[in-house]
């Protein structure tokens, strides 16, 4: 299987080769695709050096399977090209997430939606994609009817650049600002740009890919906040169930669930944090707690690395469930 890895030198580019040399993946030839100003120059993966290439060469020869990281603008354009070749794409950027023809997968959840005939796949948001690992399971108990999510979002998120502005803000040099203030030493209440509804781009993306991923009439309201971490998104979320719940019964639940794990002793002080997620590709729930303000609400905190699970890992899932069912 030829393999090619669009926007390879991009931090979720560099993080799929990261996971790619981590995971037993069935592939004879690797292609490494970037801008033009990249093109030419060389990579260095699994003791071999890659020349970088082009998506215009990529098309004259098209591989077996392409995952886009490269935006949506790269998306928009060479994702229908590709799939026209034949050519298997797992995009993740945001621009075929809520077309109806294009399914939104996360393997563990919703991969048996996948056919032969789905050229194009999209890969959730990543903070979206560790809430509803999380919420996958007691939804399908309990029942979820509405959601209320916090998050706290690393800067990688943003990409290179933020990574950049909080270097240069740490040793105080100056720089291009990729955030409309610091970032070092400070929280921004935005994540991507507002909308008419004065909610984030980032925020109504939670709301819709989890009613697309799980069930539309879960109703969820967000807000998504920037920290200065590296990796990891962490996120506070309250769940109001149809369904009386049991405590004891939800955490077996999350403990017993595939790309879960249970972070919940608070006599230990055991909880998940950025800090232990960082390379891994779990999802980490704790915190978990009843609401007593409201029926059949529970709280919890949800953490994991936006760069892994939230991305690159995620779109091999995807790649791995679709070879291990004969899709592609």
């Amino acid at each position: 299987m030829r393999v090619a890895i669009v926007g390879a030198t991009g931090l979720v580019g560099k993080k799929m080769l990261e996971v790619l040399e981590e995971r037993d993946f069935p592939y004879t030839e690797l292609l490494l695709v970037a801008s033009e100003k990249s093109c030419g120059k060389t990579i260095k993966f699994d003791k071999r050096s890659y020349k970088i290439i082009s998506l215009e060469e990529l098309l004259q020869n098209p591989p077996q399977l392409a995952i886009l990281s490269a935006g949506s603008d790269v998306s928009e354009t060479w994702a229908p090209k590709l799939a026209d070749k034949r050519c298997k794409v797992i995009d993740n950027s945001s621009f075929w997430r809520m077309n109806t023809n294009c399914k939104l997968i996360v393997p563990e959840i919703n991969g048996n939606e996948l056919t032969k005939n789905d050229f194009i796949i999209a890969n959730p948001n990543c903070s979206t994609i560790q809430m509803v690992m999380a919420l996958a399971p007691l939804h399908h108990k309990y029942t979820i009817k509405r959601v209320i999510v916090s998050t706290y979002q690393s800067i990688t998120g943003t990409g290179m650049k933020a990574v950049k502005q909080l270097e240069n803000e740490m040793n105080n040099v100056e720089g291009e600002m990729v955030y409309p203030y610091q970032i070092h030493q400070n929280v921004i209440p935005q994540c991507d740009i507002f909308l008419d509804n004065d909610y984030t781009k980032e925020e109504m993306k939670l709301c819709n890919e989890t009613k697309k991923i799980l069930d539309e009439n879960i109703e969820v309201s967000a807000t998504a906040v920037r920290i200065p971490v590296l990796a990891g998104h962490s996120e506070s979320v309250n769940i109001t169930f149809e369904k009386e719940i049991d405590i004891s019964e939800i955490k077996n639940i999350l403990s017993e669930t595939n790309g879960i794990t249970l972070q919940d002793n608070v006599k230990e002080q055991i909880y998940p944090m950025p800090i232990f997620s960082e390379g891994k590709d779990d999802v980490f729930v704790g915190r978990i707690r009843k609401d007593y303000t409201y029926p059949n609400t529970i709280n919890m905190w949800i953490v994991s690395d936006n760069l892994r699970k939230g991305s690159a890992t995620n779109s091999f899932q995807i790649a791995e469930y679709m070879i291990k069912n004969n899709l592609i």
